[in-house]
């Protein structure tokens, strides 16, 4: 609810401040006090069309400030809270328009775009003023009215319906996105095979480029490789032509045999004795793998050539698909896999066109309960408001809430909704913001807002301005009425210039002009008690005669009995 609203230069009033409650509370003062500013000033705070003419006369701007108290998780607080604001006492609001036009805005403290504003309106207060098209104006609010309405069993079927539409608009557009690239998805197959055919044709073992580039070195320095490793065998083995010169083997055999015949007599030459014995069976071991390796090698050009070629082959492949063999190989598992999942797609497409035909037959059932729903419950509120004028003085005034195919599927049905009135017998039924005029119009908003009362919640507050416009004597007190029912289930605040309508509020605030002209802080007070009695006398045209201040007690009994 709106607790307070703070008012600065804004047309007549140079600063005031209104004190608000929950419930009824009527704003009442002379005409030209300044009283329809309150709406002016909230329309600004709810991100209204600021205009320099609204700055009084000599300021350099004009200030509205609201201060909010709101129920935790409400969706104005999160909003705010989003753009930055500090919530944590309640929701402060400030819009300010200067002279030259230019317009602020600050939530919860912090600037704030004037559009944002005009977002929290939407879960803040609805403002009905016969220049007002009340938040009906939208189409799409014609059906949320009507949703809310509806009650647990429609809100079932939409959600029944929500669900069928958002898994067929997904299968959907799945299947347009493989049907779309079809063309490029065998372009990509036709690629990867390309690939594996050249690697299939080749047939590379793993580690095969590494193995190769040794073989390679090897074959190509054969020559050299054999010559150093015959000379080193020749000069431990000895040398089969050079009797004279004998091999490392026989020079260690020749020591090891004069240590052994000496080292008898002391163990520590028995010692050295021993680790020649370990170079000689070393010297062996190393000149019998000299022979072994003097055995295998050969110099084989063809087998070259052969090793080359390979290594070409497989360097056209690591060129294309990895840096080694290795990764090649890992590439080919890959593309295999993504040929398979490629090659799946024709089955894909058409596992989905079997699904999105069961999901389109599904959301036509949906969409056809949801409307049959919706129709009910359009059928019961159009009724529920008709009741609801008959005590406003527009008994002859007929709404209808037409339900109607809209030709296409959205995210909520396939329905447009209206909400419709028809002012007389044999009045055609239009929209409900373009058949009533002037005063009509408020009392047909009035009448809706008390005919959902008790279903739909969307905002806490309500204003309403002049909704007793061309409306006196008994059908005045079923405004009042009416009014005071909907003060029951959200804070309601009313500008009027009838009694009989002020007679039903919780709280009486009056605006009082100085002798300048101008509203000021202490311009604005509530009344009670026999100060209320004389205003509402005041309000039935006979300030301080005895008939007007019984006939205004009277009022006030009959309305809170």
């Amino acid at each position: 609810m709106i607790e307070e609203i703070r008012i600065r230069d804004l047309g007549v009033i140079d600063e005031a401040v209104l004190p608000l409650h929950r419930g009824l509370t009527v704003l009442t003062g002379e005409t030209g006090a300044g009283k329809t500013m309150v709406v002016t000033a909230l329309g600004l705070l709810l991100g209204g069309r600021g205009d320099s003419a609204l700055v009084r006369t000599g300021a350099d701007r004009a200030v509205v400030e609201g201060v909010l108290d709101l129920p935790d998780a409400h969706p104005a607080l999160e909003r705010a809270a989003d753009a930055g604001g500090d919530t944590s006492d309640g929701l402060v609001l400030v819009r300010s328009v200067s002279a030259d036009g230019r317009s602020r805005a600050h939530v919860g403290g912090r600037a704030a775009p004037v559009g944002l504003l005009g977002e929290l309106a939407e879960h803040l207060v609805a403002v009905h003023g016969q220049a007002d098209q009340w938040r009906l104006k939208r189409a799409d609010q014609h059906r949320e009215v009507v949703d809310a309405f509806g009650g647990a069993d429609l809100a079932t079927a939409l959600a029944a319906y929500r669900e069928v539409h958002t898994a067929l608009t997904a299968a959907q557009g799945e299947l347009e996105h493989l049907r779309g690239a079809a063309a490029e998805r065998a372009r990509e197959a036709d690629a990867l095979r390309v690939g594996l055919e050249r690697i299939e044709a080749l047939e590379p073992r793993p580690g095969e480029d590494a193995d190769l580039r040794v073989e390679s070195e090897r074959l190509g320095h054969a020559e050299e490789l054999r010559a150093g490793a015959g000379d080193a065998h020749a000069l431990l083995a000895g040398d089969d032509d050079a009797a004279a010169a004998p091999g490392v083997l026989d020079a260690l055999a020749g020591a090891s045999a004069r240590v052994g015949a000496v080292s008898g007599s002391d163990p520590a030459l028995a010692e050295i004795g021993t680790r020649l014995d370990e170079l000689r069976y070393l010297a062996a071991d190393v000149a019998a793998d000299l022979g072994s390796y003097l055995a295998d090698v050969d110099v084989d050009p063809a087998r070259l050539e052969h090793v080359e070629q390979r290594r070409a082959a497989l360097a056209e492949l690591t060129r294309l698909y990895g840096p080694t063999v290795d990764d090649v190989l890992a590439w080919g598992q890959q593309a295999a896999l993504r040929v398979a999942e490629l090659e799946g797609t024709t089955d894909r497409i058409g596992g989905l066109e079997e699904h999105v035909l069961a999901l389109t037959a599904d959301r036509e059932v949906r969409a056809a309960a949801l409307t049959a729903a919706r129709t009910a419950a359009a059928t019961a509120l159009g009724a529920r408001i008709t009741d609801e004028l008959t005590h406003l003085a527009m008994g002859s005034a007929t709404v209808t809430v037409a339900v109607d195919d809209a030709g296409r599927f959205g995210a909520d049905g396939r329905d447009d909704v209206e909400i419709r009135l028809a002012s007389g017998p044999g009045t055609p039924p239009r929209t409900v913001t373009r058949a009533a005029s002037g005063g009509e119009l408020s009392r047909v908003m009035l009448a809706i807002e008390v005919a959902t009362a008790t279903d739909v919640s969307a905002v806490p507050t309500f204003v309403f301005d002049e909704v007793d416009a061309g409306v006196g004597g008994r059908a005045a007190l079923d405004v009042g009425a009416r009014l005071a029912a909907l003060a029951q289930h959200a804070q309601v605040v009313v500008v009027t210039h009838l009694a009989q309508v002020a007679a039903h509020a919780d709280r009486h605030l009056v605006v009082e002009r100085s002798d300048d002209g101008h509203v000021t802080r202490s311009g604005v007070h509530a009344v009670e008690g026999d100060a209320r009695v004389a205003e509402l006398a005041r309000m039935l045209g006979g300030s301080g005669t005895d008939a007007a201040l019984e006939h205004a007690r009277d009022l006030m009994a009959r309305a809170r009995p």
